[in-house]
């Protein structure tokens, strides 16, 4: 693969670097503050002004819907390898992604839309998520079974006539919370008697469907990331026309692996962003205090952890693009491995640089007057969501001992050294 980006690639990064400097990084407090003023008032689930305010902004700028590929619908979309770049620098202030359209589960919702609905669905739905006029949720995971293996997933999706009726419940379904999410992607089981992997579907489902009740915000180490949120949901016989089923019934499985390809390695193109600022914070903030005499950069530990995390984001960063460019010309099934492997890398990579600098800032860098704190919640969680390290590890070692099985037909035996 080239390693250089491409002129076009060049300029899109000069221009949101530029944004990022004149319209993202001195609006950060002003963001939490808006969230802490809403929350005073009693009510925390507002969108922010700000983030209202930049969208007109970044879409001028041509920096808006980045992330889809080979969408008429989204013209200005580009490969994940052209995207890596950009999104990495989305990734270094946790609310950015929000501002050019390419924040989750947005992003990947409407991946999914693009690639498995309907062209009803698609005007329906994917044309006002484009155009950031409403927000959507995706309710895979449930509290009462290990929803790492999706197969557990218990959510009924039953025919009735011309509708499909849903009872299950749903939680960690990121960006609920927020008012604007009009719409869900909703995976449950069509038919418990087929195959193991073909027992599930996924249908669409308006977010103000009759029985559709959000319980709660459940919150990651505190936090509860309103106005997004991570709520867990109720679907008492919800109600949905046959025509909101994706693809087919049975094909869950198919539109999860699509779907979930992309958000991963979008999450892990922002996690390299955010571990490259929180090394960016450490190294100012050991340059500028002096700790037994001597400035704390001047400590031989820092060096080591400096060196140490430069060359971590930059492993993560060349197995990124290997992914992207791999996923932009075989197809996510052929890139899995590399897939499942920044899946691991990323996020664990992030969340010991961050640690990192969160002891280079003493007790500030456990406090919200830093993003680190909070930058590491959002890194830990990554370890999480969109399948646990556990089960990639596992992916990536069944892929490697398929690579050599070897039948006891097909074994070499070591040739007898006879001594001299």
């Amino acid at each position: 693969m080239n390693f250089d980006y491409t002129d076009k690639v060049k300029g899109l990064q000069a221009k949101l670097l530029s944004f990022m400097d004149e319209h993202i990084y001195p609006n950060e407090n002003r963001f939490y503050q808006e969230i802490a003023a809403n929350r005073a008032k009693g009510n925390a689930w507002v969108p922010t002004q700000l983030v209202e305010e930049l969208k007109p902004k970044a879409r001028a700028a041509g920096l808006w819907n980045l992330f889809l590929p080979r969408s008429p619908r989204a013209p200005e979309g580009l490969s994940n390898l052209e995207y890596a770049p950009l999104c990495e620098i989305m990734g270094r202030v946790p609310f950015a992604a929000e501002v050019f359209n390419s924040s989750a589960p947005d992003t990947g919702n409407m991946e999914t839309f693009e690639r498995y609905a309907s062209e009803a669905l698609k005007d329906q739905w994917l044309e006002p998520l484009l155009r950031g006029d409403i927000r959507s949720a995706f309710l895979m995971t449930e509290p009462a079974v290990a929803s790492s293996d999706a197969t557990n997933i218990q959510c009924s999706i039953v025919r009735d006539g011309d509708a499909y009726v849903i009872n299950g419940t749903k939680w960690w379904s990121s960006g609920a919370g927020d008012p604007r999410c009009a719409v869900y992607i909703v995976m449950g089981k069509t038919n418990p008697d087929a195959p193991r992997h073909e027992q599930q579907s996924m249908v669409v489902v308006p977010a103000n469907a009759a029985g559709v009740k959000v319980v709660r915000p459940l919150s990651v180490f505190g936090y509860d990331d309103a106005p997004h949120g991570h709520m867990e949901i109720t679907l008492t016989n919800v109600r949905v026309p046959v025509e909101n089923m994706l693809l087919g019934e049975g094909r869950g499985f198919e539109i999860a692996q699509g779907r979930l390809g992309p958000g991963r390695i979008h999450h892990c193109m922002r996690t390299i962003g955010a571990a490259d600022r929180a090394l960016e914070l450490l190294c100012k903030r050991i340059s500028s205090r002096v700790a037994f005499g001597k400035p704390v950069s001047a400590q031989g530990v820092w060096h080591e952890r400096i060196a140490d995390a430069r060359i971590m984001i930059e492993q993560a960063r060349l197995l990124t693009l290997k992914a992207a460019y791999m996923m932009d010309t075989v197809g996510n099934k052929t890139a899995r491995a590399e897939i499942a492997m920044i899946k691991v890398i990323a996020p664990n990579m992030a969340c010991q640089i961050i640690d990192w600098a969160i002891q280079a800032h003493g007790a500030a860098g456990v406090s919200d007057d830093f993003p680190l704190a909070y930058s590491y919640a959002n890194q830990r969680t990554l370890r999480l969501a969109d399948g646990p390290d556990e089960v990639h590890r596992q992916s990536i070692a069944k892929l490697e001992l398929a690579k050599h099985l070897v039948t006891a037909s097909q074994e070499i035996e070591m040739p007898v050294t006879r001594g001299c």
